[in-house]
């Protein structure tokens, strides 16, 4: 039932007075009671799988785009931004480390490849309009501008902080004589040998992006002419800041805790 429904007919054609508050019944919550719960000592762990974090980069993306309106505009109201990762990936670089004891390896340098896209959100006050001069036009249009680039990562400059480790598959084959002298090499039997490592992928992860911007229409109207515009050029600079993390395993010394909790069977 709406606010104005115990109106009648011709008393709703009349009233010209926006309609009252309409009053809302809130519902009652039940309060629900919460305590600690208690936990007893379970068995030792020495040994866990975790993402470690690789590199934490503040990268700096110079961007310039020209961006077309779907209609001729007099004022820009309101933009807002947002920012989507499409890749984030690192390529090692030689010198390569192995690991002491086993055929993995470190790397201290490498290159991260970073692409995305910076989604925009725009809304515009468009000329013309609806015909009544108290009111404009507002219109919302989404753009998205692209970049792709490449920055250096390295324990010397302090942007790779844990190393990463990267498993070489290994190949290896035996060849044989001739059964029958000796003397020649038999073509046709060879015994291989294949090692593959599956490495755990690093991969990146969105921190925070911070947007530094100069829009103006290009070009500039005369100042005698209406002010309006359908295409502006764009000057940004972000400050984009990632983390690249490889999931790797490590050695701990801790004791894990298991819930206490009632049963029908108690603890012994």
């Amino acid at each position: 039932m709406g606010c104005n429904d115990n109106l009648q007919p011709n008393q709703a054609s009349q009233s010209m007075d926006p309609p009252g508050p309409c009053s809302v019944t809130p519902t009652a919550l039940t309060p629900f009671t919460s305590a600690d719960t208690a936990t007893a000592a379970g068995p030792t762990v020495s040994r866990i799988k975790v993402p470690v974090v690789l590199a934490e980069p503040t990268i700096q993306i110079p961007i310039e785009a020209t961006i077309h309106l779907g209609a001729i505009a007099t004022e820009i109201k309101r933009v807002k931004k947002n920012v989507f990762l499409d890749q984030v990936k690192i390529v090692p670089e030689a010198p390569f480390t192995r690991v002491v004891g086993t055929d993995f390896f470190t790397f201290s340098r490498a290159k991260l490849f970073i692409a995305g896209h910076i989604r925009k959100n725009i809304e515009y006050t468009a000329a013309g309009g609806s015909g009544n001069p108290c009111t404009i036009p507002l219109i919302d249009q989404v753009v998205d501008i692209p970049f792709t680039g490449f920055t250096e990562l390295s324990t010397t400059a302090g942007t790779l902080i844990n190393l990463p480790i990267l498993g070489i598959n290994e190949t290896s084959e035996s060849s044989f004589l001739s059964d029958t002298n000796n003397l020649n090499a038999r073509l046709d039997k060879f015994f291989f040998n294949n090692l593959v490592k599956f490495n755990e992928q690093p991969f990146g992860e969105l921190v925070a992006a911070n947007f530094f911007e100069l829009d103006f229409a290009s070009p500039e109207p005369a100042p005698e002419a209406t002010f309006t515009f359908s295409t502006f050029t764009e000057k940004l600079v972000l400050e984009l800041t990632v983390k690249v993390l490889q999931t790797q395993q490590l050695a701990i010394a801790v004791t894990s805790v298991v819930p206490v909790l009632p049963g029908l069977t108690p603890p012994l």
